[in-house]
């Protein structure tokens, strides 16, 4: 059943390039979305019995996990991609469908592997499908944005592959032959090659580390984000952020099983804070909105691994981020691509007023922005506070400290630049007046937003299963 959530978008891919019609390849990708998402709920409530079809290829409580935020936000941006490529006509859309479809299949790829090298093919082929996607404007910055994102994200996918064979050689010395299977490093994994482990460790979170944009690895973030279509830049931020998390997961997994989880939650700590720093710093005074969603992502992604260094509930409190922030970016990126396109413009001196002219694109931009900030009843609220309860209970009060004045730094600096946005009166000659809202470009932000509202409220109890199996696979508490 799980090879199918690879083969329904590549076949869908196919049918939206060869398909003439414009306006029938964005139904096409809303087509394959749900039948993907369908496929997702059909297997995660079918009981795992037998063997798996591979041994490369199964899904274990991460990639459960995984799986599901995947397709739910994959869902939500194909269905605005209907009125979005509607509304940009005048472009052909055939490689942007086709690459999207491609871009669902290589990071459905991706979750299932089992195999280190099968995952990091499903990366660098998702790197490539993306570039394609960031192009999408046919513009002198978007071609920059995409330069300077494969130049980045090479250097950190060759990183990931030599941290690849520096673990198949560690396999080599202790096991006696390289194997790169997750399921037998783990289980092997005290028999491992210290010094090499440790080397390849640190090799594959720089190189995985530079796909998830933490800092200093995150330059290419602000140029992509900015210069990428909104729906292009909720898939970066919500869906390849998580299955870059996802392989640092894997293979902190093998580590911990090896003894040396305290060294590589050591480092998790110092990046996590590194991060949250950063983006502090960069966005205070921030005058692109879209740029200010780059460095709001470094933040989160710093959160991630912060709560994985904490350890014990820190590693629940991650793993629940990892949900709250793909619906909550889902909500933020949609929002400002619906503003972008009614002013025209990105920076702060020709937007103002947006909850003026867009009522509700305007409104969801402002709950997103209280939402991803940590604000009550949102679902981030829950799983920030959660890695704080962990730091406070691993008497981490040092780190605790850190954490807080980095939220409010970052609460205060988006605040004014969000709240620049959305209030004030609409500037009388902005190019994009005749921009109207409509169901497609609204309505999947509505859902975004009301399942970040639920995760802050009630979190349902398919969910909270897939997050415990998943905390107790990492050795965190439920």
């Amino acid at each position: 059943m799980i090879v199918y959530a690879i083969i329904v978008p590549l076949v869908a891919a196919l049918a939206a390039f060869v398909v003439p019609n414009e306006r029938a390849r964005p139904w096409i990708v809303a087509a394959a979305a749900l039948a993907h998402t369908a496929l997702t709920a059909i297997i995660l409530v079918t009981p795992v019995t037998g063997e798996p079809l591979s041994p490369w290829l199964r899904l274990d409580a991460l990639g459960r996990l995984i799986l599901a935020i995947l397709s739910v936000l994959f869902l939500i941006c194909a269905i605005y991609c209907i009125g979005y490529l509607r509304l940009r006509a005048e472009r052909p859309n055939k490689i942007f469908c086709t690459v999207l479809l491609i871009f669902l299949a290589m990071t459905t790829t991706l979750v299932l592997a089992q195999h280190l090298t099968l995952m990091w093919v499903a990366m660098e082929a998702t790197t490539l499908a993306t570039a394609l996607l960031l192009y999408f404007n046919e513009n002198r910055r978007s071609l920059e944005a995409t330069w300077k994102y494969l130049m980045i994200g090479s250097v950190g996918i060759a990183l990931a592959l030599l941290g690849t064979l520096f673990l198949a050689y560690s396999a080599r010395l202790g096991l006696g032959q390289p194997t790169l299977l997750f399921p037998e490093l783990v289980e092997r994994a005290g028999r491992l090659s210290t010094p090499w482990l440790r080397t390849a460790f640190v090799f594959l979170l720089v190189g995985y580390g530079t796909k998830m944009g933490l800092a200093p690895l995150h330059n290419w973030k602000p140029d992509a984000y900015g210069e990428a279509p909104g729906v292009v830049g909720a898939l970066l931020a919500g869906g390849l952020t998580s299955c870059a998390f996802l392989a640092l997961l894997r293979i902190y997994r093998i580590v911990d099983a090896a003894g040396q989880g305290p060294f590589a939650r050591q480092l998790f700590v110092a990046l996590g804070l590194f991060s949250m720093a950063t983006a502090a710093v960069f966005m205070i005074g921030q005058r692109d909105f879209k740029r200010l969603l780059a460095y709001s992502s470094v933040e989160h992604m710093g959160i991630l691994v912060l709560g994985i260094g904490l350890g014990g509930a820190g590693i629940f409190g991650a793993l629940l981020h990892t949900v709250n922030n793909a619906l909550t970016k889902g909500v933020l990126f949609l929002a400002a691509a619906n503003i972008h396109r009614a002013f025209k413009s990105k920076r702060l001196e020709d937007v103002t007023g947006a909850i003026r002219r867009l009522p509700l694109s305007g409104s969801f931009f402002l709950a997103g922005f209280l939402a991803i900030t940590g604000s009550p009843p949102f679902g981030p609220f829950i799983s920030e506070l959660s890695i704080l309860t962990a730091a406070m209970d691993g008497k981490r009060y040092v780190v605790a400290a850190l954490y807080l004045f980095f939220l409010a730094v970052i609460f205060i600096g988006m605040g004014n630049t969000v709240l620049a946005v959305v209030q004030g009166v609409p500037p009388e000659d902005a190019e994009g007046h005749a921009f109207r809202e409509s169901v497609f470009k609204t309505l999947p932000i509505a859902a975004s937003l009301v399942l970040v509202l639920i995760m802050g409220t009630w979190i349902p109890s398919g969910v909270t299963k897939l997050l415990a199996d998943a905390t107790r696979l990492l050795g965190g508490k439920p």
